[in-house]
């Protein structure tokens, strides 16, 4: 029987991490960048309740998952609201050319 530990929880969100970070860095999509941000922020949840499950801290890391969930939410409501504006003023969502908004 396998006995599922902190290690295995460890292992899945550096995983979700580094995926989430590879999108982040070669994305030129707006809307990948921000897919690979909520990956990021995933992977903390993760880490959260797995160290509060096994570190016994009580209920201080699902309160800290659970912030980071309002937290992601509000991010993308803003991310979105940048995106719908860049694509109103250039027709596509390309972030190389996002330095163009100041003008």
């Amino acid at each position: 029987m396998l006995h599922v530990g902190l290690h295995h929880f460890l292992v899945v969100s550096s995983i979700l991490f580094s995926l989430g970070l590879y999108a982040i860095v070669t994305r030129k999509n707006a809307i990948l960048v921000l897919m690979g941000v909520e990956l990021v922020l995933n992977a903390a949840n993760i880490n959260f309740v797995a160290f509060a499950r096994y570190g016994d801290f009580g209920a201080s890391g699902q309160l800290n998952a659970l912030f980071v969930i309002v937290l992601a939410a509000a991010e993308a409501a803003i991310a979105l609201a940048i995106v719908i504006n860049l694509y109103k003023h250039f027709s596509h969502v390309n972030i190389d050319e996002a330095d163009n908004l100041k003008e």
